[in-house]
Parts: C-alpha cells; sequence; structure tokens
C-alpha cells in the first residue's frame, strides 16, 4: 500500500515512494505494465521532471504527470567556511526554510539533514524552536536535502545524521520512510546513518522494535532531573530514569551502541559532581559520549519587532556560554576514569553558523 503524500492536485509524491509501492500504482491505479515503475524508478534522484526521462514514451509520460509530482528544495542560501563546512537553507516552496550541513572528513563526507520546519521540544540552547512547528517533512524532502548537495558539490555523501532542524521521531512515521529509502534508493547502509533525539521514550521503544541497525544519538546535556528539565522541557514528560532506562532496553535489543550527546554548559551541567552524576547513570551501558561545548546562539534581526515576539522567552540562550578548555577536559577525564569512553565533537562551520536553526532564524527575521 502506497503512502497518502499529495499535492492540492492530488498528485502523488514521487520521491516518497518506493519501488514497491510505486509498482503497485502503476499496475493498481493506472493500469499498465508494472515495468514502466521500474523506468520511472531509474531516474527518481536524477530527474526534476518527467520530461527529462528519456526512455518513457511521450504518452506515458504525459500520464505520469497527471498522477505524481516531484518535489523540488532550492538553495537560498549556502556558505562555505574555512573548514570545508557548507552550510545550505533550503526553500521548500512554500514559504518554509531548513537547513542542512555538509561536512568532509577522511572516511567521506557527511550532511547533517533537518526532519521538520520548526521544532516544538524548545530546548533552551537551540535556536531550531524559535518560533514553534510549522510542520513535518516529507520522506522525499528529507532525501532531497541529501541528492541537492550531491548535485551542488559534484561529491558522494556517504554518512546521514539526523541532527538538523526537528526532533526526528516527532516525525516518527515520515522518519521510518525516509530511512527505508535512503538506503534503497541512495544506497546508503543504515549503519551510516545517525539518529538524534532529546528523548521521547515511546517513540524510542518504537524505533526498537524496527530492528534498524542505526546509530541513535540522546541528546541528554544534564546529569539530573533538576538541570534537564529547566532546560528540556521533554524531561518532564520523560525524566532521566525512564530515559535511561528505554537506552538500556535498546541496546540490549538491538545490540547497537548508543551515543550520549552532552552540551557543556559553563556552571550549569559541567561541574566534578556532574560528570560523576552522568558516570553512574550509563557505566556498564554499551555507550559513548559526546562532549560539545555550547555555541553562543547569533540573532542578527533586522526586524526588532519581529524578533522580540519569536525570542522573548528564551532570553537566556545568550547567557549560556561554554566552559574554559580546562574544566571540559577535566569533565572528560572523570568519565574516562568511570570507563565511560567520552571525546569531544569535531567543531565543523563555527565561522558559517553551521549549528543548526541560526540561518533559518535569521530568514524568518528579515
Amino acid at each position: 500500500m502506497y503512502n497518502n503524500y499529495s499535492d492540492k492536485n492530488d498528485k502523488i509524491d514521487l520521491l516518497s515512494l518506493s519501488k514497491e509501492e510505486l509498482r503497485d500504482i502503476v499496475k493498481d491505479k493506472l493500469n499498465i505494465e508494472k515495468y514502466r515503475a521500474d523506468q520511472i524508478y531509474s531516474w527518481m534522484y536524477k530527474a526534476n521532471s518527467f520530461a527529462a526521462m528519456s526512455n518513457i514514451s511521450e504518452k506515458h509520460k504525459t500520464l505520469f504527470d497527471e498522477h505524481f509530482y516531484i518535489k523540488k528544495l532550492t538553495i537560498d542560501k549556502k556558505s562555505v567556511s574555512n573548514d570545508g563546512t557548507v552550510k545550505y537553507l533550503f526553500d521548500l516552496g512554500d514559504g518554509n526554510k531548513i537547513e542542512s550541513v555538509l561536512m568532509r572528513y577522511k572516511h567521506g563526507n557527511s550532511v547533517c539533514i533537518s526532519t521538520q520546519a520548526g521544532c516544538r521540544m524548545n530546548c533552551a540552547f537551540c535556536a531550531s524552536s524559535i518560533g514553534g512547528l510549522v510542520r513535518n517533512l516529507t520522506p522525499s524532502e528529507m532525501l532531497l536535502q541529501i541528492t541537492q548537495i550531491e548535485k551542488d558539490t559534484g561529491e558522494r555523501v556517504s554518512n546521514v545524521v539526523l541532527m538538523g532542524i526537528g526532533e526526528p521521531l516527532d516525525n516518527f512515521d515520515n522518519v521510518i520512510k525516509f530511512l527505508e529509502l535512503a538506503n534503497t534508493g541512495l544506497n546508503i547502509g543504515l549503519r551510516h546513518i545517525s539518529l538524534s533525539t532529546c528523548g521521547l521514550v515511546d517513540k524510542i521503544n518504537e524505533l526498537k522494535q524496527k530492528n534498524m541497525p542505526i546509530t541513535l544519538s540522546i541528546s541528554l546535556h544534564a546529569p539530573n532531573d533538576e538541570i534537564r528539565s529547566k532546560i528540556m522541557p521533554i524531561n518532564l514528560k520523560y525524566n532521566i530514569s525512564e530515559l535511561i532506562a528505554a537506552c538500556k532496553d535498546y541496546v540490549n535489543h538491538t545490540r547497537r551502541r548508543i551515543s550520549f550527546e552532552y552540551i557543556l554548559i559553563d556552571g550549569l551541567n559541567d561541574s566534578t559532581e556532574n560528570a560523576l552524576e552522568l558516570a553512574s547513570h550509563i557505566q556498564g551501558m554499551l555507550a559513548h559520549v559526546n562532549l560539545i561545548p555550547i555555541n553562543i546562539i547569533s540573532i542578527n534581526a533586522k526586524d526588532q519587532k519581529d524578533s522580540k515576539a519569536k525570542i522573548e522567552k528564551r532570553e537566556t540562550k545568550n547567557t549560556f556560554a561554554p566552559p574554559d578548555k580546562k574544566k571540559a577536559e577535566r569533565f572528560r577525564q572523570i568519565l574516562e576514569r568511570n570507563g565511560i569512553n567520552a571525546t569531544f565533537r569535531r567543531k565543523c562551520g563555527d565561522d558559517v553558523n553551521a549549528s543548526c536553526g541560526q540561518l533559518r532564524l535569521n530568514s524568518l527575521n528579515n
């Protein structure tokens, strides 16, 4: 059974279909040979119109154009960092914009993609949720972030990180479909895909049942409920004990290592006591800790009235600062001494505001 993604003319979103779904539509709805679906599928990530599909007859091009549409993303802004990182602001075509980041490593290119336009998780340190959630992205809109970057750079993307704008597990069905299509359509191995969540325990449990060999990353950012509830409202629904229990179940079920993301904020969650408390939660678990000194969020709003409306409840953002290097390293060493593998995430694209949400935020204020 195919999905029901459609535009205002009830055309079906071609790029959100699997090959099997496309075959079913061609046979059952269009009443033509199944192999026609394979003809289209071979062009799906290459052509942006049916007219460009050279091995399809004019008759069938017209027929397909009557029933399908091919989603497009356009590059609204592109910023290239001195370290080779490229930050993209994409226009979705409906007035919404999202961000993606290309990061170049020795082992290959990674792309960090968005899964929603906006976000409703309201984490205090993140620019992505200023303005709230507008809508979920479709599987095609997630795929196109990858293919557009490949076309723009002429380089292959081998790794994908779902850590851009939005909470992936808050868009669960579309994200699962994206993972399947990225694997079968773009030939990206699931082991090369990471999904980051702020801690939707019910969806972590649901994801566990999918048995997909992706890497699950947990945005933890605090060692106790008092601190986490201040900066991450999701903790009021699912506290740390519930989240850690779900993570342990996930590891035991999938045999896949979990990565815990931990933003270090000076004077808030970076003390010796905080490090020991964090260690006590995850000792003995198949896990890794990514330490991330916080980025200071810059808001460059030309329209001060509009900016004030969007950030009036988020003034604390500008008070967050990273600890000094010695303090951050001491935090890491405490984790290591307690048997927990911990590293600092490589910082990419600081000079182009590569942290998620900043380009989109500035575009909203223009």
